[in-house]
């Protein structure tokens, strides 16, 4: 069986390497990792792949940025000519990026079979471009892995039958389970942080960890600058450090937002094993990132995501992570309430245990 994974930014890979992992220890099966290039940091990529143990990706489209309909159609018009030329039994797509669903059409046309992992995820929210790439790719996908049981039901309601749905659980949590004693080896987050050039003293009595991406919270003006001074307010009580994306930082720049003096630090983004380090030793997470959610749960860390809904109700329902929207005063009240001691306490959804790949690997043998 010869089986092309196909992912396009960080997260992906961060799904990919436990699959590719499982499946290599299985005689007769072929795989071939393709790099939309969707999403690429030169500066990252190499150190990440290191950490995740993922070897280099076989082939590289390159497609870079654009529009969604510019970087999806140039996914589609080059991956084309790849399939027809690897001929492949099966195609793995991962999560909800513009090359999921790209892919997902591409082998729907050329009678290719699709697995998507970490279907049936659902925000409800059509605005999100993400939503769109998910509805689609699983209406088109054969086999549908779910990462929850509201998945399931999701993609029963929608029409999908149930021999296509398989409930294996979530396979970042594979990735985290795998490599967290390495991180807790290899890094602190006092070491992080002097990394970064910020004094570990200033962590010393806890810290939070911020991070943003989302278009509505980082390419709106007046949201940005609502947020920014929430977390400079927030620094003068926990210590705040943002990993921030230098398209972000310009933005920032271009407002005349400054930090300076405050205990709000703005650091370049850091590799996967760092980023979990800090993580793990965080009093709390403001994000807007699904991914960690996810992670945040599983360490058992107060998430407080900067969004209105969330595809991920499970970390809601069973985990740690609090929605709160883009009030700025709710975010603050909940802080208040962490630091007085009154964290949300949740647990870790049934399945989240560092095996998912292998049931999917099970499966698709």
């Amino acid at each position: 069986m010869k089986i092309v994974h196909v992912a396009g930014a960080r997260p992906n890979f961060m799904k990919v390497a436990p699959v590719m992992a499982a499946l290599g220890k299985k005689d007769g099966i072929r795989q071939v990792l393709l790099h939309t290039g969707q999403h690429y940091d030169a500066n990252m990529s190499e150190i990440f792949f290191r950490q995740l143990g993922l070897p280099a990706p076989d082939i590289n489209l390159e497609v870079g940025s654009g529009s969604h309909a510019t970087q999806t159609a140039q996914i589609m018009t080059k991956i084309e000519a790849v399939l027809l030329n690897k001929k492949p039994d099966m195609v793995l797509v991962y999560g909800d990026i513009n090359s999921t669903v790209a892919a997902a059409l591409v082998c729907a046309k050329l009678l290719i079979p699709v697995a998507h992992v970490e279907a049936g995820l659902r925000s409800f929210d059509r605005t999100m471009p993400e939503e769109i790439n998910r509805i689609v790719t699983d209406q088109l996908a054969e086999m549908l892995f779910t990462p929850s049981v509201d998945g399931d039901e999701n993609l029963l309601r929608e029409g999908k039958k149930a021999e296509q749905i398989h409930f294996v659980g979530n396979v970042m949590i594979d990735t985290l389970v795998r490599l967290q004693e390495k991180a807790n080896a290899l890094h602190s987050p006092q070491q992080v942080a002097e990394n970064c050039n910020i004094p570990a003293s200033m962590m010393s009595n806890g810290y939070g960890l911020a991070t943003l991406h989302r278009p509505s919270n980082v390419d709106e003006p007046i949201m940005l600058t609502r947020i920014i001074d929430t977390l400079l307010e927030l620094s003068h009580d926990l210590p705040m450090l943002f990993p921030i994306h230098p398209r972000t930082l310009h933005r920032l720049k271009g407002l005349g937002i400054h930090t300076e003096g405050a205990s709000l630090f703005l650091v370049d983004p850091v590799g996967y094993l760092e980023f979990l380090s800090l993580q793990q030793g965080a009093t709390l997470i403001v994000t807007d990132s699904g991914g960690i959610q996810e992670e945040s749960t599983y360490l058992g860390v107060p998430c407080l995501t900067v969004r209105e809904n969330t595809e991920r109700p499970v970390t809601v329902t069973t985990g740690t992570n609090v929605l709160v929207g883009q009030d700025m005063n709710k975010l603050k009240s909940v802080v208040f309430s962490i630091l007085n001691g009154d964290a949300k306490q949740g647990s870790i959804p049934p399945l989240w245990d560092g095996r998912a790949s292998e049931r999917i690997t099970d499966i698709i043998c």
